[in-house]
């Protein structure tokens, strides 16, 4: 089976076979959206929350705003429809426990704004593994919509489908 692997600030689609991963998601964020009837869907890996408190400079898929809007755009051009778009959302980890600042808690405010740009493109959350302390692989399995995935926490390995 086909495997497209998608990197930190870069997203993928797909229809019908295959799977879309990524790897290492500590505070970035992977959002996958997937429509059942067409079988089309995609993944973002996103790295910060929103464009504009970065000066909207250089790629548009590493900021989680943007990055949705280019992921549902290509999802779209396959023949996935907005409004049957299910979404799962995974990361957003506190990877530095020094850390206080709510500013400097990335992870905690890309998984704010996912939910937020979700909202307002009125595509649905239907399951979500973020927070916490440690990282995170995600498989969009592109014939299912199933995500599986792994994350090691307090010395365990975790394997949950969603």
């Amino acid at each position: 089976m086909r495997e497209i692997k998608v990197g930190i600030g870069d997203y993928a689609v797909g229809r019908k076979e295959g799977i879309i991963s990524t790897y290492g998601l500590g505070s970035c964020v992977g959002i996958t959206l997937y429509d059942r009837l067409t079988k089309v869907g995609g993944l973002l890996h996103a790295l910060l929350p929103e464009s504009e408190h970065y000066g909207g400079r250089g790629n548009p898929a590493k900021y989680v705003d943007t990055g949705l809007k280019l992921l549902l755009k290509d999802l779209m051009k396959l023949g996935a429809s907005q409004r049957r778009l299910e979404a799962k959302l995974f990361g957003g980890a506190h990877m530095f426990s020094t850390v206080k600042s709510e500013q400097l808690m990335i992870g905690k405010r890309n998984v704010e704004v996912a939910k937020r740009e979700l909202r307002a493109l009125g595509i649905r959350l239907v399951a979500e593994d973020t927070g916490g302390r440690g990282g995170r692989t995600i498989f969009l399995d592109l014939s299912t919509g199933k995500v599986r995935m792994r994350k090691v926490s307090g010395g365990k390995v975790i394997e949950k489908i969603y």
